[in-house]
């Protein structure tokens, strides 16, 4: 164990040890917090009667303050631990929870909320002044952190396994508001809302870099990679509402500006001389988006509900990047760092952008022509136009003695379009005692058409064509019925069937002129169907009054059809899953209750390019099965304390190694958690909680590396005044 990691582990033992002196404090805060003005007993004496009762029984709080402390003793993988349970896994603390609320004049009211957290970054605050006969202003702050592991992938033949210098990764998100309201009485209510968002921090990637290390069995993608992102957004939003006569009616206005400069961070061949590089590719988006909007709610009497609403929607973007190899993150671009015997593909220089407009309208009736009947039948139309150009220089590095470069400047043009109507009708009918029924029809035509050139910028010359037109028909039914037999039992049936046809006619397109060994994708595809069958049961049982059962049942099927060029169709794909839920609670005496709770999930998917080749496991069939267990138990042991205690199981056993043919990526793990609180009401105004929790996570897919074993020490302090 070198320096670094004692120092680490020592701080995290101090922090785990103030922890347990802080609860300890706690549990024996009572005697400290015992009023210094009232009478004592000597030892062997009777505690003095109190001859009137105190006023705290009878004290309404609104207010109150939370004060919290922790720390994690943690052995393995502490970034798997934090993506897992959002803690920083060390000690953390702070401001929990805090609320003020005073009284302004007769109807007014000023509030404060607030929290902040040290070593999670998690902080809030909150102000607030309203009067429902004026209006409001509000303000607040938000801050919060998601913790990321940059794993990559274990190769179990030669036991390889990669690793970023730094793998807890975080991001951070956050916002910052204002908004203000006018709701004078009989008079348009006016709202307008001021926010900044942004995102910052890295987080992993799923797009992994390559290496050959593996011990003959050739490339595999299990170098871990990241994204560093820069994200910001301003939005502005302007409404106003009113009533004439029977009729709600508003207008709204949105604007939002948003800036973001991220990349995608990729090491490939790591440690592998003639090879080792690293790819930066840089993605900058800046968007400009306006929107308007109206609504109408009209009660044209007490059968007939009418709805109307619009929105247009203008969208323009700037894009800026490129995808460049060097020594290092964030190169420049040198055609001579081209390794011997390799050839990478990148660009520099981009620039372009798109506009987007679109507009949408709905209309929506509801109807109660009869007792126990409701009707609503609704329209959507929606019509989008897209246009962008994109310009970049593509970089070809070539491989020999001279590493010959080649910079060819490229222009992509685009534009597509697409016209969608929707109709839907639901029925609900509740005129049976003890049932309600209810069915929904929904059907979607579309249509589009997509038009891409790309051109060298310099000489003209056109290197691709592609129009494609493009129609799709959906539909989806659902029908359902609940029953109420008895006050202690209920019963909830649901199925629902869904039709997606997806047809496509190349009316030029480049790529379908290849010989049939090259790539033709998309020109390829012709046809698409998916269609989905679902159907779930619910059962809710009370056979005591003292206990309740849920049941659940769900069962989905989905396939995808797909039809090729000069081929018949082929089932590209079948989904199976089978999802079982069944919870209890029991209450067997007045200070204890049980519950628990056991899911099941077996999802397997299957394709025919499993069976593609013969005696080998290139491409596996998925299984996502699973399944998770949670047991929680509360027990009063007095008036003024309660213990709660809370175990919870997950296992997935989908792992099979077939590193011989690929990389495998199917889930293997096992998690256990345990925890223990002891919650005291020390006052009616003070309560006191400590808390211990065990975690251990055992993960097959990673061969262990992302294995951990935690302890966790909490405490807590609400004061209410």
């Amino acid at each position: 164990m070198n320096a670094l990691d004692r120092r680490s582990n020592r701080r995290q033992q101090i922090a785990l040890v103030t922890s347990a002196l802080f609860s300890a404090g706690l549990i024996s805060w009572p005697a400290l917090a015992a009023d210094p003005g009232a009478p004592t007993a000597a030892a062997g004496d009777k505690a003095p009667a109190l001859e009137k009762k105190s006023d705290d029984s009878t004290t309404e709080y609104r207010n109150w303050f939370d004060v919290s402390v922790g720390g994690v003793l943690l052995q393995g993988d502490k970034a798997a631990y934090q993506r897992r349970y959002r803690l920083p896994g060390s000690a953390f603390g702070g401001v929990e929870s805090f609320h003020y609320e005073q009284d302004v004049g007769k109807k007014g009211l000023f509030s404060i909320d607030g929290r902040g957290i040290f070593d999670t970054d998690d902080y809030a605050l909150k102000l607030e002044l309203s009067n429902p006969d004026i209006g409001y202003l509000r303000a607040g702050y938000k801050e919060f952190r998601s913790w990321y592991d940059g794993s990559g992938g274990y190769f179990p033949r030669n036991g390889q396994w990669f690793s970023l210098s730094d793998e807890e990764l975080s991001l951070d998100r956050g916002e910052a508001w204002f908004e203000g309201g006018l709701t004078l009485p009989d008079r348009p209510e006016l709202t307008f809302r001021y926010s900044h968002q942004f995102r910052d921090g890295r987080k992993d990637s799923t797009i992994w870099g390559d290496s050959n290390l593996t011990g003959g069995f050739g490339a595999r993608g299990i170098v871990p990679a990241f994204r560093d992102m820069d994200e910001e957004r301003d939005i502005f939003a302007a409404d106003v509402k009113h009533k004439l006569g029977n009729t709600d009616l508003g207008v709204g206005l949105r604007y939002e500006f948003s800036k973001n400069d991220n990349s995608l961070n990729i090491r490939r061949r790591p440690n592998e001389p003639a090879a080792d590089r690293v790819l930066t590719q840089r993605e900058g988006v800046d968007t400009d988006m306006f929107n308007a909007h109206a609504f109408t709610e009209t009660r044209l009497n007490e059968k007939v509900l009418v709805t109307t609403g619009y929105s247009f929607t203008t969208l323009d973007t700037d894009i800026s990047g490129s995808r460049i190899y060097g020594a290092d993150y964030d190169p420049i671009y040198d055609p001579l760092f081209a390794r011997r015997q390799q050839r990478d593909e990148g660009f520099f220089g981009l620039t372009g952008g798109a506009q987007i407009k679109q507009h949408v309208g709905n209309f929506n009736l509801m109807l109660t022509p009869w007792s126990g009947w409701a009707i609503v039948p609704s329209l959507r139309v929606e019509r989008q136009d897209q246009s962008g150009v994109a310009e970049f220089v593509e970089t070809n590095v070539g491989a020999g003695p001279a590493f010959a470069a080649a910079a060819e400047d490229l222009l992509n043009l685009r534009e597509r379009g697409f016209l969608d109507v929707s109709q839907s009708l639901e029925a609900r009918y509740a005129g049976i005692t003890n049932w309600t029924f209810y069915a929904r029809a929904e059907l979607l035509e579309g249509e589009g058409d997509l038009m891409e050139r790309e051109l060298e910028a310099t000489t003209g010359v056109v290197d691709l064509v592609r129009d494609t037109d493009s129609t799709r028909f959906t539909q989806k039914y659902v029908a359902g019925a609940n029953w109420y037999p008895h006050r202690r039992l209920n019963l909830g049936a649901q199925y629902y069937h869904k039709i997606r046809e997806n047809s496509y006619d190349h009316v030029a397109d480049t790529t379908s002129n290849v010989p049939p060994s090259s790539n033709r994708y998309p020109a390829f595809f012709r046809d698409q169907n998916f269609e989905t069958d679902d159907a779930n049961v619910r059962v809710t049982l009370r056979p005591l009054d003292s206990v309740t059962l849920i049941s659940r049942y769900d069962f989905q099927l989905s396939t995808i059809e797909t039809i090729g060029d000069y081929l018949d169709p082929v089932r590209s794909a079948e989904a199976r899953s089978h999802i079982l839920s069944q919870s209890m609670t029991w209450t067997p005496l007045a200070r204890l209750f049980l519950q628990g709770s056991l899911n099941y999930v077996w999802d397997k998917t299957e394709s025919p390019t499993a069976q593609s080749v013969p005696g080998t496991n290139l491409v596996l069939n998925v299984d996502n099965s699973y399944w998770n267990a949670s047991a929680t138990a509360g027990y009063a042991l007095t008036d003024k304390t309660d213990l709660q205690a809370q175990y919870f199981y997950y296992r997935a056993d989908n792992f099979e190694d077939n590193s011989q043919f690929s990389q495998p990526y199917g889930v293997g793990a096992e998690e256990h958690g345990v925890t223990a609180a002891i919650i005291h009401r020390i006052r009616k105004n003070l309560v006191s909680t400590v808390k211990y929790g065990y975690f251990r996570n055992e993960d097959e897919t990673s061969g262990g590396h992302n294995n951990y074993e935690a302890h966790l020490v909490y405490s807590s302090l609400r004061y209410s005044f």
